[in-house]
């Protein structure tokens, strides 16, 4: 049986960079999330990583979220009253589109193949909202860009499976909640099976090395308070 292409890292940066670089092939990058960095910090992240590292970004929150999200309070210019109504559920207004271009910008500077989108809970799978999906994700120039999309909240998968084949998205989960629904593209976000302080036996991470398939190229991404642990441990099972 041919070994799953599995590539481990974390969500953002829980260590110096330098010694993440020299641990892992890829990291999601959290910061475009809250507040995207500027060129000069993006060629910068660039520039010290090797080679063949790989960056996948997270897509700002003015396209995803809502302003009432707290997240907003990292924002570096709080929004005017206007500016809310434009902002987030993936809403087609001048402010998304062009904070979709901010996020295509830095991913040409790191280059960075994949986008992740991850929608809050509050995101329903309603008419309207799987309206609004469909209008953003056939509308932006995706410049080559992998668009992976982790549903949150009540979505079943039926309503995933349709709009990841209608809109060539990637579906991503925590592997200890659901399976995914697309294939080729295997994307699993690590949030902690009991929590985010959850710390992944050695048990459990067996069980993930069981997950990935060979017939994938499989992300696995630490997003618990123990990643670079959990991490380094899950990368010494599959090397």
């Amino acid at each position: 049986m041919r070994k799953p292409d599995i590539r481990v890292g974390c969500c953002g940066f829980p260590v110096a960079r330098a010694t993440y670089f020299a641990l892992f092939p890829v990291v999601e990058i959290q910061q475009t999330f809250y507040q995207p960095p500027t060129r000069e910090t993006a060629e910068r992240w660039r520039e010290e990583a090797p080679p063949e590292f790989e960056f996948v970004i997270k897509a700002w929150q003015l396209i995803t979220h809502e302003p009432t999200s707290p997240t907003y309070r990292r924002l570096r210019m709080p929004l005017g009253e206007a500016e809310k109504r434009q902002a987030g559920g993936f809403r087609w207004t001048g402010l998304v589109r062009q904070a979709w271009e901010t996020i295509c910008e830095v991913a040409l500077v790191l280059q960075a193949q994949k986008v992740l989108f991850q929608c809050p809970a509050s995101f329903a799978p309603t008419a309207e909202n799987r309206e609004r999906m469909r209008h953003f994700f056939r509308s932006i120039d995706r410049r080559g860009l992998t668009c992976i999309w982790e549903p949150r909240g009540n979505w079943q998968s039926p309503a995933i499976d349709e709009l990841c084949y209608e809109l060539d998205l990637v579906h991503c989960v925590d592997p200890f909640q659901s399976e995914p629904v697309t294939t080729g593209v295997r994307y699993y976000r690590l949030h902690g099976i009991s929590g985010y302080r959850h710390e992944y036996s050695d048990e459990e991470l067996k069980r993930l090395v069981g997950w990935c398939a060979p017939e994938a190229v499989n992300y696995v991404l630490f997003n618990n308070v123990n990643m670079f642990r959990d991490a380094t441990r899950f990368q010494g099972m599959v090397q």
